[in-house]
């Protein structure tokens, strides 16, 4: 069952988890086990998840545009479509390496658009941040656009597209492990449990499975953050409380926009 289960939703899926999702098949099975007892089966028959680490740097801040502000220092989102964050991840193929753009809502985990190709332009960005606009459930409500200080984020052409979109920019400040946290975990996300870091034998055959990671993160993967709901239902339905990832919970403050 577990193995059957992650191969359809994912190879890193860990146990808590895997407990929530089997436990009614378990219970069918006539399965009696809690979650303690199923983390030693687990840890039994080599089933537990090992640690990784990370990476490749995508980011250069050191150029000319304009920097904003970050605007959501020590805040938290309390609705779907107030804070989306951006990023680049790198994919490996045999011909190179192709970039991965993400925009991901903020509060519901939902990656809203994403484009992959062999180059790192401010133009592989913008279609990700095109698809993310024609995805959006509330498009009357106040958005604000969070990402690192990269170049693509930064460039005219970027700046320009978000903000005649009515999306407020923002970005981090200085080197911080939390400050786009979001972003970083979706990136290892989608590398470590549907196969995105082993090295891919084409472009084609890497967009083809990008579009499955995506559909199965978004549809299908139950989230900790989310009480184990999948991204999409709280997005349409948000009544889950918003999980941060900082360590420091008490200083942080409802976004109000």
């Amino acid at each position: 069952m577990v193995k059957d289960y992650r191969k359809k939703v994912g190879q890193q899926t860990g146990g808590i988890k895997l407990h929530s999702e089997l436990k009614q098949q378990m219970k069918i099975l006539n399965i009696k086990m809690g979650r303690d007892k199923f983390f030693d089966f687990l840890r039994a028959n080599n089933l537990l998840v090992p640690k990784i680490k990370n990476f490749h740097i995508t980011t250069n801040s050191k150029h000319q545009f304009f920097k904003y502000k970050n605007l959501i220092s020590n805040k938290v989102p309390t609705r779907p479509e107030q804070l989306w964050v951006a990023d680049i991840t790198y994919i490996k193929t045999d011909n190179g390496h192709n970039y991965l753009a993400i925009v991901t809502d903020a509060y519901s985990k939902q990656i809203m658009g994403y484009k992959i190709d062999n180059h790192m332009k401010a133009s592989l960005c913008v279609d990700a941040l095109k698809m993310a606009i024609k995805n959006r459930k509330y498009p009357n409500k106040k958005l604000i656009h969070h990402s690192d200080r990269g170049f693509q984020y930064c460039s005219k052409e970027y700046v320009n597209f978000a903000q005649e979109n009515n999306l407020i920019m923002s970005m981090t400040e200085q080197y911080d492990p939390y400050e786009n946290a979001i972003a970083e975990r979706i990136n290892r996300t989608l590398k470590y449990e549907y196969g995105l870091k082993h090295t891919i034998k084409t472009r084609k055959l890497a967009k083809k499975m990008v579009d499955q990671a995506v559909y199965i993160y978004n549809n299908l993967r139950p989230h900790l953050s989310l009480e184990l709901k999948k991204p999409n239902e709280v997005h349409i339905n948000p009544t889950v409380p918003y999980k941060s990832y900082k360590k420091n919970k008490k200083q942080l403050k409802p976004l109000l926009i």
